[in-house]
């Protein structure tokens, strides 16, 4: 073995041993069925520290199942068919798509999401990630459209999906249609106006608003029928300031007597609850904001004006008239498309739905069927669930995406969809053949709208196992054992999109949950305590990183957050991962000496000795606390256990017992050697399986140096916790050898105290104990403290004091300890 773990060199080693042996191919790992459905990574960019953090949290687990006997089906996929790649390429290349040919456009996104796909991969690699790099994917790949439209017509089939003239979300800054769980909300400063209205007998009315530039498209006032302040409104009409239009005077118990003046104008649309409205009392539709967020011609003398235009023309008019009696500024709650972070407005297109309302509580009851880890996630699931008040609208009206297998007949309006054979298809590239099923008719013309990211990555699951089985059927009844697969791993702000969706689309299909386990990670923090943006998280770059730290290094903290919570980033859990990586790299430089040559490792010793009986019994002690804590989902409370027995129980303890026989073995018999050889290599074995999923580089380095000619596994990751980790129990003499430890650690604490050397000879040592028993067992394992501390003579007496000192007579160091 080098004096120093040179990273770069061994994790190139390490990894293109893995790739040249295929070390993580199913074929090679023979066992149980463990299914991860990955989240594949948005293509929109550069990876950073917090893409880091939640895969390798994934991979750590990964490897654990492997190693713990199961063929792990462990693809990765790639987002590239969403809003982001298009922002993303739009940016790199300097382009706008809706100022291309759609075709042109596509073509763009494509070339450039496989090339942003492979650096994906190429960083994924260097951080020795165990996916299998040849069962990949991408969702906007010829299979994965081709399972998203037969989904689509599977369950448009079925009745779960409609096609409706609605009010929709919209973003103009995207120019798309949204879904509800594309909303966040944010807080902005705006005024809250009080305006002059004229109800139809020259009175003033007063409405306050927030959002004055909507009052071209006033439809109604309402007040609530208990508010006796306006029933003497009951059936006349009210007078528009500005834009002059009549609109009707109605009662509604929605509206809120205590708010503003307890009457509201009703526009279509500045909320939800004008859609309400506008449904309920068959209002008349005016659209003034157009797609482009700009004011339409209906908008009279606004047209041409962006929305913050226009509400500040508005105002400016009121001012003017005075038809403003009071004004006061507010921070007002409104929705913001999470990608650009700008408003999104209200418009009626024709979309396509998946009706999710009435089947919210199917949506709790298969919820309780999926282990959660931490189990209090669910609750954010369940709120959601619980919440929502919209169905899932699944079209966009964007260039790249997934195109709906649909057209439609302008003569009878009759939705026509493609056959399952033609998948995938593009209608607005292929011609629907034939007539009309339904008149007969021949103007035809192609959906041009696309689906909805989050309606292909629901189906995750089905494409996860048409990569493993290519043959199976994905939409039919019998399904297959494939799913619910074995584990979804995800970070919390995506429950209530792809948690969910993907939980819809398979109940759905089948009637049961996608996965049996969901395990939510949580989130980088910037230095302001805040998820780290993208322009931040750059400024971590993992390739820099990766030059001044080794991969292992930076898995460690990775591993050091526990379960859903976010964490700060951390150089300094850099440099401990640093740190024990050396640690390692020396404890088995100490071993190699003694591993070599070592033909007999199967046939356990007769005379173990206590020393190694205790390192065993404590080895498997910790092995059973590793395995409950990563049953639990929580790998970051078994490296705890692993750090405490490494450092602590085998290098702090062990070694200091074992160096003097280690050095000296002609004081000690042949068996003694031979057990501690025996010991050393396999709790060895063990110390590297511990290790192995959280730092897998320098183990793998290390096993192929000391184990490869010995051990049956290829590598340590194919290695199996069942042949290595084999439990000992040996209480009594581990409860002994903990009192031999505490009186060599305070021999050696008093040598420090006096700033000597470990290696200082003691003349004596005065052993103190009430209990004769103790003197007796202590007296066992005389040779070996004498080993420990150096002494020349050990006195046991039957007594105690205050006696745990060190002092000098005649040029001789003398201890006195008290035990117990």
């Amino acid at each position: 073995m080098e004096k120093r773990y040179e990273h770069q060199t061994g994790e190139a080693a390490a990894q293109q041993q893995w790739s040249a042996e295929q070390t993580y191919a199913l074929e090679n790992n023979p066992g149980p069925l463990y299914s991860i459905d990955t989240p594949p990574p948005t293509v929109s960019g550069k990876l950073h520290i917090g893409h880091i953090f939640s895969y390798t949290q994934t991979d750590i687990i990964a490897r654990y199942k492997r190693m713990s006997g199961f063929s792990v089906f462990y693809p990765f996929g790639f987002d590239d068919n969403g809003l982001p790649t298009e922002r993303y390429v739009e940016k790199k290349c300097d382009v706008r798509g809706h100022e291309m040919s759609r075709s042109a456009f596509i073509a763009l996104c494509i070339k450039e999401s496989l090339e942003a796909a492979d650096q994906f991969k190429t960083l994924w690699q260097k951080m020795g990630l165990s996916a299998d790099w040849q069962e990949t994917y991408a969702t906007i790949s010829d299979q994965s459209r081709k399972i998203s439209q037969e989904s689509f017509i599977k369950l448009f089939e079925k009745n779960y999906i409609y096609r409706k003239q609605e009010p929709a979300l919209y973003c103009t800054t995207c120019r798309t249609s949204v879904a509800q769980a594309e909303l966040d909300d944010k807080q902005i400063p705006s005024f809250f106006s009080d305006i002059t209205f004229k109800d139809s007998d020259g009175n003033d009315l007063t409405i306050a608003t927030t959002r004055p530039e909507l009052l071209p498209a006033c439809a109604a006032l309402l007040y609530n029928p208990a508010d006796v302040r306006y029933q003497k409104l009951h059936g006349k009409k009210a007078i528009v300031p500005l834009f002059g239009q009549s609109v009707p005077i109605l009662e509604d118990e929605l509206v809120e007597i205590e708010k503003g003046s307890g009457l509201v104008m009703v526009c279509t649309f500045g909320d939800k609850t004008d859609i309400i409205w506008y449904k309920k009392h068959n209002l008349p539709y005016k659209q003034i904001i157009g797609l482009d967020g700009k004011c339409t011609d209906n908008a009279g003398f606004l047209e041409g004006l962006k929305v913050t235009e226009a509400r500040a023309a508005v105002l400016e008019k009121l001012k003017e008239k005075n038809l403003i009696t009071a004004q006061k500024e507010i921070l007002h709650a409104v929705g913001v498309h999470e990608r650009c972070k700008k408003e999104i407005e209200f418009v009626i297109l024709p979309q396509w739905f998946i009706s999710i309302l009435p089947y919210k509580q199917n949506f709790l009851d298969i919820a309780n069927t999926i282990n959660w880890y931490p189990e209090f996630m669910k609750n954010r699931y369940n709120d959601w669930v619980e919440n929502l008040g919209w169905d899932w609208g699944i079209s966009r009206q964007r260039f790249y995406g997934i195109p709906f297998p649909a057209w439609h007949c302008q003569e009878c309006g009759k939705i026509l969809l493609a056959d399952i054979s033609q998948l995938p298809v593009d209608p607005q590239e292929t011609k629907y053949a034939g007539s009309c099923t339904q008149c007969n008719g021949t103007n035809i013309i192609a959906d041009t709208d696309v689906m909805d990211t989050w309606n292909t990555s629901s189906l995750t699951p089905y494409i996860c196992q048409n990569l493993y089985d290519k043959n199976s059927p994905l939409f039919e009844n019998n399904n297959g054992d494939f799913i619910p697969m074995s584990m979804r791993p995800q970070a919390h702000d995506i429950i209530r999109t792809w948690a969910f969706d993907t939980i819809v689309k398979t109940w759905m299909h089948h009637g049961i949950a996608p996965w049996r386990d969901i395990v939510i990670s949580g989130h980088v923090l910037s230095d302001k305590k805040e998820k780290l943006s993208k322009k931040e998280g750059n400024t971590m770059d993992p390739e820099n990183l990766l030059q001044k730290y080794p991969a292992d290094a930076i898995r460690y903290w990775t591993a050091s957050a526990k379960l859903g919570q976010d964490t700060m980033f951390s150089e300094e859990q850099l440099a401990i991962g640093q740190k024990l990586i050396t640690k390692l790299w020396n404890a088995f430089r100490f071993a190699q000496p003694h591993l070599e040559n070592f033909t007999t490792p199967d046939t356990l010793p007769e005379n173990l000795g206590a020393a190694n009986q205790w390192l065993l019994h404590t080895a498997s002690t910790c092995f059973d606390k590793y395995q409950h804590y990563f049953d639990q989902q929580e790998p970051s409370l078994a490296l705890n256990c692993v750090e405490q027995f490494f450092w602590n129980d085998y290098c702090d303890n062990y070694v200091e017992l074992i160096k003097n026989q280690v050095f000296n073995p002609h004081e000690y018999t042949d068996d003694e050697v031979y057990a501690t050889r025996w010991t050393l290599y396999h709790v060895g074995l063990r110390i590297l399986q511990l290790y192995a999923p959280y730092i897998p580089h320098v183990t793998e380095i290390l096993y192929q140096q000391l184990y490869r000619t010995t051990e049956k596994a290829a590598s340590i990751h194919q290695s199996r916790y069942a042949a290595a980790q084999t439990p000992y129990v040996f209480a009594e003499q581990a409860e002994a050898m903990n009192i031999v430890i505490a009186l060599t650690a305070t021999i050696r604490k008093l040598k420090s105290e006096q700033q000597l050397s470990l290696k200082t000879p003691l003349a004596t040592i005065h052993v103190f104990a009430l209990n004769q028993a103790t003197l007796d067992m202590i007296a066992q394992h005389e040779q070996l403290i004498r080993g420990v501390t150096q002494a020349a003579a050990i006195v046991y007496n039957n007594s105690t004091g205050d006696v745990s000192h060190l002092e000098k007579t005649d040029e001789a160091w003398h201890a006195q300890a008290v035990v117990d």
